[in-house]
């Protein structure tokens, strides 16, 4: 009888202590880093983030890949960086400490041809990024945790909820993984039709100066607040490419739906999209050298800003509905606020060229790469309100042209360029 009290008290305390514990698999789910995650930061492309910017910086160190970069550094919820190289031979995939003089921590070789997409971190610093044909994760050791084929080279890639990644490949293939397993959720969905997944690398030449046979030549846009995914798209034998919204609904088959096309950009859109901090807003650079808002959830035309020159990179968006244009050759440093039913220029700097997408910290620091004299480069630190210049960094020896400006968690900035020149920042 006693035996018997006791088995029952066991039992009874175990059933109260687990249905006390639920399920805690939330915590292990994959999120994006709190650093930043992929070019262009978060998964709506804003090139911005919450932290508080430095406004004075230290060059701490600078560092070659030995080859040619197309996107951005990724910074981890740690110290790690990552960079997405195309070499002649040895490592391309590489993984160092931002805040140990770019010290190595590990590195790979990677099929070449993907030079444009950009490795992305979660919050664990397990890496993702795409080759032809194949999507890998990495641990943050460089053994493969998972490598799964697709159609085509990925584009940068996002995370939607905690534990899903969203993958949209150049060929347009889009897919939804499981970020911890690389299964596939439920069932891709082709943009394009009569695609042949022996040819990953169709077209693949186009896509830098997203040319037609190139179909997504830009990473995806993402919003957590709706789940609509904005893709631009160049369809087979189409005079211009246009956008494509697509509904995420977790949990649901089908997981995606295409929910509208949209021509409405002039002569079509160029560079990533980029959506507001509500997901309501979708904005794009048109070929047509102007500014366009669209409504996220229908494509549907809000307001244009000519900007008097061809933006090469996305623009930058903050929360308040401030946006700074994007950069490129000739390009005007120029901010234009979100009046609802038109778009306002703030300011320009017309002595500013700014050659990337300014990245932002917080309300009150900008960064961005800016022309220095006839050829050369420094990172700018401005201040979003009026485009006054609150610092100006040379980058040593610099050529090319740059691909991003990402900040770190810990304030420290990273700019990179195109002949695979890094530059490691600290905050003064």
């Amino acid at each position: 009888m006693f035996r018997r009290f006791i088995v029952l008290a066991v039992t009874a305390l175990v059933t109260g202590v687990l249905a006390g514990c639920g399920n805690t698999d939330s915590w292990v789910q994959a999120h994006a880093s709190d650093g930043w995650p992929a070019q262009y930061g978060n998964a709506s492309n804003s090139s911005y983030t919450d932290t508080a910017g430095a406004d004075a910086l230290q060059l701490e160190w600078t560092r070659s890949v030995k080859g040619d970069l197309g996107a951005a550094v990724a910074l981890g919820s740690g110290s790690y960086l990552g960079v997405n190289a195309q070499t002649p031979s040895g490592c391309s995939l590489m993984v160092w400490e931002a805040d140990n003089n770019a010290r190595q921590r590990w590195c790979t070789r990677l099929v070449q041809g993907g030079g444009l997409s950009s490795p992305l971190f979660d919050g664990f610093d397990n890496l993702y990024i795409g080759q032809p044909g194949a999507m890998l994760s990495f641990p943050p050791t460089q053994w493969i945790r998972w490598r799964q084929p697709v159609i085509g080279m990925p584009t940068t890639p996002r995370i939607l909820d905690e534990g899903q990644l969203l993958v949209v490949t150049h060929l347009g293939q889009v897919l939804v993984f499981n970020a911890h397993r690389g299964s596939v959720d439920g069932t891709p969905v082709d943009l394009v039709a009569g695609l042949d997944p022996k040819d990953a690398q169709r077209g693949l030449g186009d896509c830098r100066l997203a040319r037609p046979r190139c179909p997504v030549a830009a990473a995806p846009a993402f919003a957590p607040e709706t789940g609509m995914v904005v893709i631009s798209l160049w369809e087979p034998n189409a005079e211009a490419p246009i956008l494509v919204g697509l509904q995420y609904r977790s949990g649901q088959n089908p997981v995606l739906t295409r929910e509208w096309t949209s021509d409405a950009v002039g002569r079509g859109p160029l560079a990533s999209p980029v959506l507001s901090a509500d997901g309501a807003t979708v904005y794009v650079n048109g070929r047509d050298r102007h500014l366009w808002a669209l409504g996220a959830r229908d494509g549907k035309p809000k307001w244009s800003v000519p900007l008097d020159y061809l933006a090469q990179t996305p623009p930058s968006v903050s929360p308040d509905g401030l946006i700074v244009a994007g950069g490129g050759p000739g390009a005007k440093l120029t901010a234009i606020r979100d009046a609802g039913d038109r778009g306002e220029v703030v300011w320009t700097r017309d002595d500013v060229e700014s050659l990337s997408t300014s990245s932002r910290a917080g309300t009150g620091i900008g960064y961005t790469v800016a022309r220095e004299g006839e050829n050369g480069q420094a990172l700018l630190v401005f201040d979003p309100a009026d485009g006054h210049t609150i610092n100006r960094y040379p980058l040593p020896e610099a050529t090319g042209f740059p691909v991003g400006v990402s900040i770190g968690h810990d304030r420290r900035v990273v700019a990179a360029t195109s002949d695979g020149q890094v530059y490691g920042f600290a905050p003064a």
